[in-house]
């Protein structure tokens, strides 16, 4: 594990996130390494908004996307303080783009040699243990990928196995 050099978190900003942070703060400290924090806001997100804007609405994806990147940063702010990791060893990237293009080009781009993401179940039908993100970065990852997972998930989960 000495080879760690750069720990990379995924960060959505969902209600758990917060905890995700702290858990990639808290590995990259244990293995003395930077922690590099990469937040893709999602392209079709953007479309939809000018799809919203062409209709007559008074909003565009331009305003849409900086105001998410405020709101994120804002949050990453607060993480940062809660940890107390220290700011000098830790990037942010905030993208525009397909999450998981994007989170799999930072990882090579920036030499990352450990991937840190939440796992996020949609409903019990739909991805019941994995986000199709997350599912889709564990199969394609060129790097080892650490799932965290809140408490609350953790304890429904362990609730599903029948011993």
């Amino acid at each position: 594990m000495d080879d760690v050099k750069t720990i990379m978190v995924a960060l959505g900003f969902s209600h758990y996130c917060g905890g995700l942070f702290n858990y990639a703060a808290g590995l990259a400290k244990k293995l003395d390494a930077d922690l590099l924090v990469a937040s893709i806001i999602n392209s079709r997100d953007v479309d939809a908004v000018g799809r919203v804007s062409s209709m007559g609405f008074e909003v565009d994806g331009e305003h849409y996307v900086e105001s998410v990147r405020r709101e994120r940063l804002e949050l990453l702010e607060g993480y940062i303080r809660e940890s107390g990791f220290a700011t000098g060893r830790l990037r942010t990237i905030i993208k525009v783009g397909n999450p998981l293009d994007e989170l799999l080009k930072i990882t090579v781009r920036e030499d990352v040699q450990m991937l840190v993401m939440g796992v996020r179940g949609r409903s019990d039908l739909e991805h019941i243990f994995i986000g199709s993100i997350a599912e889709k970065l564990f199969r394609r990852s060129p790097v080892t990928v650490v799932s965290y997972r809140d408490e609350k998930s953790a304890r429904r989960l362990r609730k599903r196995i029948h011993l």
